[in-house]
């Protein structure tokens, strides 16, 4: 299963975000992930859950981010859901094209492991290609 958040900024994405982590650090029975940029959201969200800060591993593109989510999934098989917060700040690229396959990658990888994601994209819904508004 995969879930995108999208809007421009400023309308509620990462608060969104937040609840659905909270929500799933008191539902559900596995890891809980949360990757972002940076550090913003350590005080928002419960300390059961993991959150990765992105910069520090200095990755670059989508395939970097398929590779890191991969070996993190190798390293843990009780994450239940990995949560990401501005998708295109961690993939380091706004295409919304890039960002459909990756979205398409995540669908699969998610079906073959078991694993739930949730992740915002700040960019306006409209210009969304269909292939995204499928994970709305």
């Amino acid at each position: 299963m995969v879930k995108v958040i999208m809007g421009l900024k400023g309308h509620g994405k990462t608060k969104q975000l937040i609840e659905l982590v909270r929500r799933a650090a008191e539902e559900e029975h596995g890891n809980v992930i949360c990757i972002e940029k940076d550090e913003a959201l350590r005080y928002d969200i419960p300390m059961s859950v993991r959150l990765v800060k992105l910069s520090d591993y200095k990755l670059s593109g989508y395939t970097a981010l398929k590779g890191f989510l991969s070996g993190l999934r190798a390293g843990n098989y009780d994450i239940t859901h990995i949560f990401m917060d501005g998708l295109f700040k961690l993939a380091g690229t706004e295409s919304l094209n890039e960002a459909e396959e990756f979205l398409d990658w995540c669908d699969a990888f998610s079906a073959r492991e078991d694993v739930k994601f949730t992740m915002t994209i700040s960019a306006d819904e409209a210009a969304a290609t269909e292939g995204i508004k499928k994970y709305f």
